[in-house]
């Protein structure tokens, strides 16, 4: 129930706050590399457009983590009738899920501070 509840009012929150609530399908405004001394790494595909029609990847996973998936797709085959062998690959995998989400959770915990500052006049941008 708390997951539910947590969506109810993050889209509550973004309603009556729309200039300081990110919504999930917007871009970030601030530049990536505002706050940061170095020079961030931009995110790249692995996977290529061929390689994931070619393993039938669903569209929906089709993320930053779709090599993983796509090496966890090939062991489940070549191990068939004892796919627990490929708990490493599907371990791999997770873990590179749970990173992309972290990752993104940040992003967005990023571009909301960013907002609160430029409302309350601390950053111009």
């Amino acid at each position: 129930m708390g997951l539910s509840w947590s969506v109810y009012e993050s889209g509550i929150q973004h309603y009556l706050n729309p200039d300081i609530i990110p919504s999930p399908d917007e871009e970030t405004t601030f530049d990536p590399q505002l706050g940061f001394e170095k020079p961030r790494n931009p995110r790249v595909m692995i996977a290529t457009e061929e390689e994931m029609i070619s393993a039938k990847i669903p569209i929906a996973s089709r993320d930053y983590c779709a090599h993983k998936l796509i090496e966890y797709k090939a062991c489940r085959k070549a191990e068939w009738p004892f796919p627990v062998k490929c708990h490493h690959e599907k371990h791999a995998y997770l873990t590179c899920q749970y990173e992309d989400f972290v990752l993104r959770m940040k992003e967005y915990e990023r571009e909301k501070r960013l907002r609160i500052k430029v409302k309350n006049g601390e950053l111009t941008v």
